[in-house]
């Protein structure tokens, strides 16, 4: 089966080296030629990391690699799986399975990005949607350390074509139908990333976070079985385990973006200057307007929007959410 990646990141990247190493014939369509000819070139992406690619992978900047093509992966930002979409209607020629590898929302229309892709293909370009997610960091895929993911899809059997055409002895993929619980979960914990970096840029320890964490799941939760998710999703890979790794890994940008807003307390200062995708900012904005609407409790959410887009001093959301009604657990 012919695999196209779409987007030269270091997620792109590291499935790719994924597929390659299970002799699965794979290739990568990007827009950056620095990116494009490291890859061809010295077979590594240095603008994310130092390890070695699978010198099988090709790499490419014209986007009629996608022909022919049985899978496309989409490893891009949340914000721009519209745009590669209407390129996929415009240079693709068969259905194809199409994976979606970004947690986030629609920016505009708040849509989970399984809708989003549903909605921009065409009928004529796409066999079935299929999510491939969870707890994992680029950094350490690429270096072939153990990792297990789901492949989330109403379709069962793409989703096994996914599972067998990535497993292997370092990266496991398990199978999911719960589509609408999986992707809020994904997108949601990045928001709780973003709130352990801060807890931990002002000085906080391992029972901040561990409560965080904690109380954060019950939101998680909340949140993605009132849209219709299952309660269950929320104890796995795509719940309390990308909550996990997400939270408390320097690998993970929203962390990394967290910490440094709570060191400096100056949210305009990193927005100014920040060039990596955070994709909890975004998400954070829409669940919370969402939770509004809806009259979902949402205590740390509504925090973390106060602190990125109201300019509320991080200590004092602390102080507010320490101080909320005393109440049972559950």
């Amino acid at each position: 089966m012919k695999t196209v990646i779409l987007g030269s990141g270091s997620w792109g990247c590291a499935l790719a080296n994924v597929l390659a190493d299970n002799g699965q014939d794979v290739a990568i369509w990007g827009i950056s030629e620095e990116e494009i000819n490291d890859i061809n070139l010295n077979h590594q992406n240095s603008r994310y990391f130092k390890a070695k690619l699978n010198e099988s992978i090709k790499a490419y900047l014209d986007i009629n690699i996608i022909k022919d093509a049985d899978i496309l992966l989409l490893s891009i930002p949340s914000s721009a799986i519209e745009e590669v979409c209407l390129k996929i209607n415009q240079y693709a020629n068969k259905p194809a399975i199409i994976i979606n590898v970004a947690k986030g929302f629609h920016p505009t229309t708040h849509e989970r990005l399984s809708v989003v892709i549903d909605r921009c293909l065409n009928d004529k370009v796409k066999k079935a949607i299929v999510s491939l997610i969870g707890p994992s960091h680029a950094e350490e895929v690429v270096i072939r350390l153990l990792t297990c993911v789901n492949a989330v899809s109403n379709d069962l059997e793409s989703a096994k074509i996914v599972q067998n055409l990535f497993s292997n002895n370092y990266f496991r993929v398990y199978t999911n139908d719960d589509v609408i619980g999986a992707e809020i979960g994904v997108a949601l914990k990045n928001i709780m990333a973003l709130a352990s970096g801060m807890l931990t840029g002002v000085g906080q320890g391992d029972n901040a976070k561990a409560a965080l964490m904690t109380r954060g799941l019950a939101e998680m939760t909340r949140y993605g079985t009132f849209f219709g998710g299952k309660f269950s999703t929320y104890l796995g890979l795509d719940g309390v385990g990308d909550l996990i790794v997400t939270c408390t890994s320097v690998h993970s940008r929203n962390f990394q973006a967290g910490l440094t807003i709570g060191k400096t307390n100056n949210v305009k200062e990193f927005m100014a200057t920040n060039t990596k995708t955070v994709e909890g900012i975004k998400a954070c904005k829409i669940v919370y307007e969402e939770a509004l609407k809806n009259h979902i409790d949402m205590p740390i959410t509504t925090e973390i929007y106060q602190i990125l887009y109201e300019g509320k001093d991080c200590r004092l959301a602390l102080v507010d959410l320490m101080n909320r009604e005393l109440k049972n657990e559950y």
